[in-house]
């Protein structure tokens, strides 16, 4: 393909096969090699996705490699050491969230891509699922007045450890597994917050994290949001992985629940859309919404990379979502309220 930007992905685990098939819908992108520690996995995705070359040493492939970009979809632990190689040769850098580990590190790899002046954009997706996207459209233009309270509801007993075993040894479990995912859809929608008190959990048996989580966020607008998050939950008419997102306003609401409907409340009545995602072949029936919305995702950061438009998800503006997930962690662990900075330039 004319004009088409090479890349190469690091990582060959769960992930990486749907981020490749998301890559693949899209034309103006070609992968063209694949790290893995463990040559064999990366050997095996390789003759799946029909990819001729495959590396076990990482800053190998970026010295031999005529690469326009390097997606990493690694363990967290290894983030930071490959953007920082990635960057110093120049590299623009896609990673996987959680960025990093801890809200330093995370600091460290944006300012590290700032110097070499590479982008560093996240792959973060769940912003992208249509029905957020039509919430997000609906607060511009329903008639539900100034907006003073939502409710952010991802509860649900998915066996989510069956098919991601390694979820069970992380010390920090779903505030930086999902609660990055659930805090960056809250910015995105309501913007910054100001304060936050968090609660934690750890429920399922043999574990080292926490299963469910809770916090309550001021905002800056003057909203109050509150977030649960759980895999621990038994509740009727469970629908995983979906949101389910209430907003009240002064004048109406709007409800994002099952089925992927939102909901406009006002005096004269209710009125209902549905926003249902796109169907791919290769996604999983269980993860549909999640894995639908890796391709919308990955156009926008494509787009910002060919110099089409900007990339919503960058290292920048993802560090402001760490900052929630590790500003939860220090509540829990403290039982106080933490009061947040002001973001960077607001």
């Amino acid at each position: 393909m004319n004009n088409s930007l090479r890349f190469a992905m690091a990582g060959t685990g769960y992930w990486a096969r749907y981020q490749l098939s998301g890559w693949r819908e899209l034309p103006g992108c070609e992968c063209v090699a694949l790290y893995n520690r463990t040559r064999g996995k990366a050997e095996a995705l390789a003759r799946e996705f029909g990819i001729d070359r495959v590396y076990d040493d990482y800053e190998t492939m970026l010295d031999r490699e005529s690469l326009d970009f390097v997606d990493i979809v690694t363990g967290v632990g290894q983030h930071a050491g490959m953007t920082l190689a990635a960057a110093a040769r120049g590299l623009p850098v896609i990673c996987q969230k959680p960025m990093a580990p801890d809200f330093a590190t995370a600091a460290d790899m944006v300012g590290d891509c700032t110097a070499y002046g590479t982008p560093l954009l996240i792959n973060e997706n769940w912003r992208w699922q249509p029905q957020i996207r039509a919430l997000a459209a609906a607060l511009l233009t329903a008639p539900i007045g100034r907006p003073w309270r939502a409710q952010i509801n991802f509860a649900n007993s998915f066996p989510v450890f069956e098919n991601q075993p390694f979820l069970r040894d992380l010390g920090q479990f779903i505030l930086t597994d999902i609660g990055t995912h659930i805090f960056d859809v809250m910015r995105y929608l309501f913007g910054e917050a100001r304060t936050v008190c968090a609660h934690t959990h750890r429920v399922a048996p043999g574990i080292s994290g926490e299963d469910a989580a809770t916090a309550l966020f001021g905002m800056r607008s003057g909203m109050t949001v509150a977030v649960n998050l759980s895999y621990a939950s038994r509740v009727r008419g469970e629908r995983f992985p979906e949101v389910f997102i209430t907003v009240e306003g002064e004048d109406a609401s709007l409800a994002l629940e099952g089925d992927f409907k939102l909901h406009l409340v006002t005096r004269a009545g209710p009125t209902t859309t549905r926003h249902p995602p796109p169907v791919y072949p290769w996604a999983d029936p269980r993860y549909l919404v999640v894995h639908a919305s890796i391709v919308a995702a990955q156009r926008n950061l494509l787009a910002s990379l060919r110099g089409e438009g900007t990339a919503e998800t960058t290292g920048a503006d993802n560090l402001e979502t760490l900052r929630l997930v590790f500003a939860c962690y220090e509540s829990a662990r403290t039982g106080q309220v933490v009061t947040l900075p002001a973001p960077a330039g607001s």
